[in-house]
């Protein structure tokens, strides 16, 4: 495929994560590596082979740019990070085990991403020739500045004729739902791809998904009326939507459904059950691999089982970043789940 250009929005975190399945700070050691949303997709799309750019704001001290060097090693165009602020944005995070759930804690307030005003970021000069620009409703919940960052991206990205995707990825620890709602969905006017999961659509967008199974699932039904309706009241051409099984924090079954607007079609992934290493970043992953996909011009049913193999692939590996090929996804897709030794 011709190399597509792809342009991804929002903060770019320090990641402090307590070691193995310890507790936060039981022993005196934390490992820093990087990661956030939207970074982990463009890094993720760089590993596909695009030629992939993030925008974000990093201090000019040693920690910004440190960053910006864990970006370019994983061979993401970093020419459109602004520099400025006083912080990274940080998480801390244990991985939990069994009947123990992960945890997730926040430090993000006065981040140099929460303090970005719209007129730093040219963004007409950074979407010029894009093919693909992406970000979440992660980035609005920082703060005004970048709420209104966002909406600007967006609607530049469609005046400059890129494919606009956004997974709606909502915190509760950043925002409150009736801020959410109030900021996110003015905004999916400017969406072609709208990737969420059934609680962010019931919460954020107001879509019920009624109907259920013997189990308490909905039916595929369900998410059908979901997702037209989701496509009659914004305008959104493609709706998808992950489906996490949570067996225990070590194990999840793990699938996606994706609603094809033109086609009035609704396609259901392959299912696999992950044994997990770390699952942060899974959703990002699959997003990544939707993306990639459709850029490549795969029918909606096949960008879905690719996405859906590059999520499962990503939550076995430690850290927020992707580090799998293109070749390696299409293998999974392709039915080796063995897990054998690659000789």
């Amino acid at each position: 495929m011709t190399r597509k250009k792809t342009v991804a929005f929002g903060e770019l975190l320090l990641r402090l994560r307590a070691p193995g399945h310890e507790r936060l700070l039981q022993s005196p050691v934390l490992e820093a590596t990087f990661g956030g949303g939207e970074a982990n997709v463009a890094i993720s799309l760089a590993q596909f082979g695009l030629d992939s750019h993030f925008v974000t704001r990093l201090p000019a001290n040693e920690i910004g740019d440190a960053a910006v060097r864990a970006l370019r090693a994983e061979g993401v165009d970093v020419d459109a990070v602004q520099r400025g602020g006083r912080r990274v944005g940080i998480y801390f995070t244990e991985t939990g085990a069994s009947q123990r759930a992960s945890l997730v804690i926040y430090d993000r307030a006065h981040s140099a991403l929460s303090e970005l005003q719209p007129a730093d970021v040219p963004w007409s000069e950074v979407l010029r020739g894009a093919d693909w620009f992406h970000t979440t409703g992660i980035t609005p919940a920082l703060g005004p500045g970048p709420a209104e960052c966002t909406r600007s991206a967006l609607v530049s990205a469609r005046e400059a004729g890129a494919t606009v995707s956004v997974d709606l990825n909502y915190r509760r620890r950043l925002w409150t739902e009736e801020d959410a709602r109030r900021i996110l969905r003015p905004l999916m006017g400017h969406v072609q791809l709208l990737i969420a999961n059934e609680e962010h659509l019931q919460t954020i967008l107001g879509v019920p998904i009624a109907g259920t199974d013997t189990e308490g699932r909905p039916e595929p039904e369900a998410y059908r009326a979901a997702a037209e309706r989701v496509v009659a009241e914004h305008g959104v051409k493609w709706v998808a939507i992950t489906l996490r099984e949570s067996i225990s924090a070590s194990e999840n079954g793990w699938t996606a459904l994706f609603y094809d607007g033109p086609s009035k079609t609704l396609h259901r992934a392959q299912r696999y059950v992950v044994r997990l290493v770390d699952r942060i970043g899974g959703g990002d992953a699959f997003a990544a691999g939707l993306i990639f996909a459709l850029l490549d011009g795969q029918s909606p049913e096949g960008a879905l089982r690719f996405a859906v193999a590059a999520g499962a692939l990503k939550q076995t590996i430690p850290g927020d970043f992707n580090r799998v090929s293109v070749a390696e996804v299409q293998r999974l897709v392709a039915g080796d789940e063995s897990g054998r030794v690659q000789r």
